[in-house]
């Protein structure tokens, strides 16, 4: 019983860190080009999502994927939700709320940082533009 409570109390105590920090909205150009100002802040970030053995990336375009442009994605660490909704989300643009580090750089130090601590992630519905106006 007390070994419960002990890892319940190591449990709120990482994750009341996060709860508590301001959420800061910020693009992956401005993560890529100035990551130590991001560093350890909760951030939301929209880009293009590639989930594969050793590439859980998230790009700036579609298209730096199919390019291999590695410098503009930052890694992704995987959360059992993010898998859990992978058909859904791998090879799509999405939404990513976490804590970004700009220490970790992924799989073999190849990206410009990393998303920790994931609490949100969705597929990413863009409002429809008119552009006959």
């Amino acid at each position: 019983m007390r070994l419960v409570a002990l890892i319940c109390t190591v449990a709120a105590l990482l994750v009341i860190p996060v709860q508590a920090q301001q959420l800061t909205n910020v693009t992956l150009v401005q993560l890529i080009a100035n990551p130590e100002r991001f560093d350890g802040k909760l951030i939301r970030v929209i880009g293009f999502l590639r989930l594969e053995f050793e590439g859980d990336v998230l790009y700036l375009h579609r298209e730096d994927y199919e390019n291999a442009i590695l410098g503009d994605g930052i890694w992704v660490d995987v959360t059992p939700a993010i898998a859990k909704e992978k058909t859904t989300l791998n090879m799509n643009y999405v939404l990513l709320e976490g804590v970004f580090s700009s220490s970790d750089r992924g799989h073999m130090g190849m990206w410009s940082g990393a998303i920790k601590q994931i609490r949100r992630s969705e597929f990413w519905r863009p409002t429809s533009h008119n552009h006959d106006k």
